[in-house]
């Protein structure tokens, strides 16, 4: 079976997360998609964060509707329950969550047969080669990246760490191609997905929230229905 891996903070999950999944379990025919919320996301460590309850919450009702997709607690703090808001941070923070650390848990569930795909916008690959243990990465998972206009081929070469990116003269003919398609090199396999891209940040629900806007284009019913529910994104609720 193909199973992929969608990790993230999911601060809140909304339709744009949804999107590349969907696409994703097409693309490549997908049985299974776990999505793990990050206890403590090492790159997020400073920024205040709704605590893993809610956002595990709202993960299982966001993804209710599709058989396919798993609510995962890969991630999940050792007491849910009294995981702060706003994380301490700082070198050597205790609950990191990094990915090949979740990647080889998870695998130790397959069957030999089973295929892993990770799951990532391409804004956040584009970071890939600073993420820990990247080429371990590579060597565990095919990566699936959302891709959208402005991006070439050649800078989702570039975005690869040292050690499995070609050189120059390999990419350069890259440079005027979009970032569509599959890119597969020597222990690497990245396939694109386009039309994906959905124009939604934690940022634009905030706001929304702080408005009184409607959040329908943002998030499902059940998500904008607990947010409002629980105060959350409000200066009362986090």
């Amino acid at each position: 079976m193909n199973i992929g891996l969608f990790g993230g903070t999911f601060d809140p999950i909304h339709r744009g997360h949804l999107a590349l999944a969907r696409a994703a379990r097409e693309r490549l025919g997908l049985g299974k998609i776990y999505f793990v919320p990050a206890n403590i996301p090492p790159h997020k460590q400073r920024q205040p964060l709704a605590s893993f309850v809610h956002r595990y919450a709202m993960v299982v009702l966001a993804t209710l509707g599709e058989k396919d997709f798993v609510s995962s607690l890969l991630e999940a703090p050792p007491d849910a329950e009294s995981t702060p808001s706003r994380t301490k941070g700082g070198h050597g923070a205790p609950d990191v969550n990094y990915s090949i650390d979740t990647v080889r848990r998870l695998k130790l569930t397959f069957k030999p047969a089973d295929r892993l795909f990770f799951l990532i916008g391409i804004d956040a690959f584009n970071d890939i080669s600073k993420w820990h243990e990247p080429e371990a990465l590579f060597r565990q998972c095919a990566f699936i990246v959302a891709s959208r206009p402005g991006y070439s081929l050649a800078e989702v070469a570039n975005a690869l760490p040292e050690s499995l990116r070609p050189k120059p003269a390999v990419t350069k003919p890259f440079l005027k191609q979009p970032a569509i398609g599959d890119l597969v090199l020597p222990g690497v396999t990245v396939h694109l997905l386009d039309n994906v891209h959905q124009n939604i940040s934690a940022t634009a629900i905030r706001q929304a929230v702080a408005a009184k806007k409607s959040l329908a284009r943002f998030v499902e019913p059940a998500v904008a229905e607990y947010i409002k529910k629980m105060g959350l994104y409000n200066s009362s609720g986090q």
